[in-house]
């Protein structure tokens, strides 16, 4: 079922991340070149993420029928729930389902699931090709038998980030780029943002990380855990590449006020060390954590002090979940993590 309707008028909204999911929705990686010289150790990685959500909710897969035996297998030795595993004879380009999968909206009356369907370009056109990838979100609405609304805008997953009450997060280097909507104003893309998600303000920030080649997504700076709460990386090293951007960051969030009028509390999230390749630093970030039914996914980069400090700040976020730790030491060489590669389905 498609449509070009208002979903807000209708009565929908984005969910919060924390509110109850019916399940977290992933896209089995094959594409090598994602992850240069590696890929052998993501496919084992992909597993054990899996694993870690399974032992909470369910979990579909977006897998070309070819990908599916070896897939199961290892979801199977890393000790994956396999009765809430299902998978979906769903081709793709690449693995980062939060942003050529759907965003899903829910009614606030009724409680109805829907899906948003927003045009995918892969990040301005820089990984070719991405046309399966674009096609997910319908695949998604028809194995669910979903209302699906589609909007000719670009905007990718990891872009956005709410609180459920109304307010987004997210950032003028990304949603203003000229690669990716170069018609639209910042007014014809709040209209649609308002239109599609039901939020009733956009909190802009100004750039991302140093290494995201999203072109600036918030899920690698700033995320919501509470309506009136954001969690923020910073960098606390002055020659440290991202210590500027982060700063901007915190000076815009300090800046902002909840839908009652007040200051947001900030909490500081720790930055791994910088790492990389080949002269290209990755996106490391802990920032990056997917919140599920009863846990938080938190990235971890194998360095022992900063894993456990973040891992400490986001249990202080979350009280009552527990903080499950995956190492992304291998994933993030795709320059994605956690929360890159999957997209909540809410109850």
């Amino acid at each position: 079922m498609g449509g070009k309707a208002n979903p807000a008028a209708l009565g929908f909204r984005l969910p919060a991340e924390w509110e109850p999911q019916a399940a977290v929705w992933l896209s089995w990686p094959h594409r090598r070149s994602t992850w240069p010289d590696r890929f052998a150790a993501i496919p084992p990685a992909f597993a054990r993420l899996v694993t870690a959500i399974s032992r909470f909710e369910d979990v579909h897969i977006n897998a070309a029928l070819r990908l599916q035996p070896r897939a199961r297998r290892l979801c199977a030795e890393a000790g994956a729930d396999l009765a809430r595993v299902t998978f979906h004879d769903h081709p793709t380009n690449d693995a980062w389902c939060r942003d050529h999968g759907p965003i899903f909206v829910k009614h606030r009356h009724t409680g109805e699931v829907a899906l948003t369907d927003w045009r995918f370009n892969a990040w301005g056109g820089k990984y070719r090709p991405y046309d399966r990838d674009d096609a997910i979100p319908g695949c998604v609405a028809r194995a669910l038998g979903a209302r699906r609304f589609s909007r000719d805008m670009v905007l990718e997953g990891g872009s956005i980030d709410g609180n459920g009450r109304g307010l987004l997060l997210t950032s003028e280097q990304c949603l203003l780029n000229p690669n990716r909507n170069p018609g639209l104003s910042r007014a014809d893309i709040e209209r649609a943002l308002r239109e599609m998600l039901g939020v009733r303000r956009v909190l802009w920030l100004g750039e991302g990380i140093v290494g995201d080649d999203t072109d600036g997504h918030v899920d690698d700076v700033a995320r919501f855990f509470r309506a009136d709460a954001i969690a923020a990386a910073e960098e606390t090293n002055p020659r440290d590449a991202n210590h500027r951007p982060l700063r901007e960051v915190w000076e815009r969030l300090q800046s902002f006020r909840t839908t009652a009028g007040k200051r947001f509390e900030l909490v500081p999230l720790p930055m791994p060390r910088a790492f990389g390749f080949e002269g290209q630093r990755v996106p490391a970030t802990y920032a990056n954590f997917l919140v599920i039914n009863g846990a938080v996914l938190v990235p971890t980069f194998r360095q022992p002090k900063r894993d456990a400090e973040a891992c400490a700040v986001l249990a202080a976020c979350f009280p009552g979940r527990e903080v499950v730790p995956v190492d992304c030491r291998d994933l993030i060489w795709g320059l994605g993590a956690i929360h890159c590669l999957t997209q909540q389905q809410p109850v």
